[in-house]
């Protein structure tokens, strides 16, 4: 057995022993537990999925920039299998989690199509859906893997066919967690956060490589890494914005839940770690142009990227208490993180 291999032996174990830890939490606070799996689950999954997401574009789009990310990109796209393993606590568990899945629903009391979400919001036809987002997911991912250079058909129609399942899956997985609210917005801001998320992991492994040797490959991927920024940033503050604006009971139910304690410090966190922060920095060559510099404005937004699922996740489960997820939270991120680190295909290994 190689070094390299006893390595991803021994970080998998770390990766079980730590998600065995935060077990007993299924049984004296199902809640909590399945919350801080989603969020450690969402984690992995963007980053995953983003990763697609630049793939893609880049064989629309053309560049070198992307031939210098193309290596962790498509390693991060092999763990949509196990990531899809790993998503079966939730279906499991979608009673606890989701208050639409008990009864009583309520939906009569509320404006914005009563009929359609009673429909929409069955237990079985969610798990339906999720599977079948899923699995097409993977689809898309051995697509991409398997091609060496991937053609313009096949990214566009990758392409279409992920902007709607994602805008299905965000909707699904974490606006559902309070039925009462939606946002139109809510799913290319997913989409936004998913690439930006893909990109930072992608530039902090190429980076912190020195695996980036030219200076303009360096800034196209600052700049694009800038424009992922600018786009999530817009699509947070235009959703905030239609809200407050129109301040509906139903809509502005969502940032009513993150008014009270321990929740605007962390939605002042991830305005300045996912915007303000890396916004200024990528601002200049000079971070640009230094690949230390550029991964660590990678591993800031990776932070950013953890702080924003939090954000989206845990103050509609947990409202005004944190109960268990204290605990819970860093326990899942910690074991899903090294399962997948483990769990990468290896660089030649990589295509097919």
């Amino acid at each position: 057995m190689t070094a390299a291999l006893r390595r991803r032996w021994r970080t998998g174990a770390a990766g079980i022993a730590l998600l065995a830890l935060a077990l007993p939490g299924w049984w004296f606070d199902r809640t909590a537990f399945l919350a801080a799996w989603l969020t450690a689950w969402c984690f992995c999954a963007w980053i995953a999925m983003g990763g697609l997401a630049t793939l893609w574009m880049h064989a629309l789009t053309g560049g070198g920039w992307g031939e210098a990310v193309r290596a962790p990109l498509t390693r991060a796209a092999g763990l949509l299998p196990l990531l899809s393993v790993l998503f079966l606590p939730v279906l499991l568990g979608l009673r606890d989690l989701y208050p639409w899945a008990t009864a009583p629903r309520g939906w009569e009391a509320e404006l914005s199509a009563p009929a359609f979400k009673d429909a929409w919001l069955q237990p079985g036809f969610f798990a339906a859906r999720s599977i079948a987002v899923l699995l097409l997911w993977n689809l898309l991912a051995w697509a991409a893997r398997r091609e060496e250079r991937l053609s313009v058909r096949l990214a566009a129609t990758s392409a279409i066919l992920y902007a709607l399942s994602v805008g299905v899956a965000s909707a699904d997985w974490l606006m559902s967690l309070s039925p009462l609210w939606y946002s139109s917005i809510f799913g290319l801001q997913a989409a936004a956060a998913q690439a930006l998320a893909g990109l930072a992991f992608a530039a902090f492994v190429a980076a912190s490589r020195n695996n980036v040797a030219d200076r303009q490959t360096k800034r196209d991927i600052g700049n694009l890494l800038l424009t992922w920024v600018l786009a999530w940033g817009y699509l947070a503050f235009c959703q905030y914005l239609i809200i407050w604006a129109e301040n509906l009971p139903h809509e502005i139910l969502w940032y009513e839940q993150r008014r009270a304690l321990p929740w605007p410090p962390l939605g002042i966190a991830v305005a300045l770690l996912q915007f303000g922060v890396p916004f200024l920095a990528l601002l200049f060559r000079e971070i640009k142009d230094s690949s230390s510099h550029l991964a660590t404005v990678a591993v800031v937004l990776l932070g950013a990227h953890l702080l924003a699922l939090c954000w989206l996740i845990l103050p509609s489960v947990a409202h005004l208490q944190m109960r268990h997820e204290w605990w819970l939270l860093p326990l899942c991120v910690a074991g899903f993180s090294a399962l997948c680190v483990a769990a990468l295909p290896a660089e030649e290994a990589a295509r097919g």
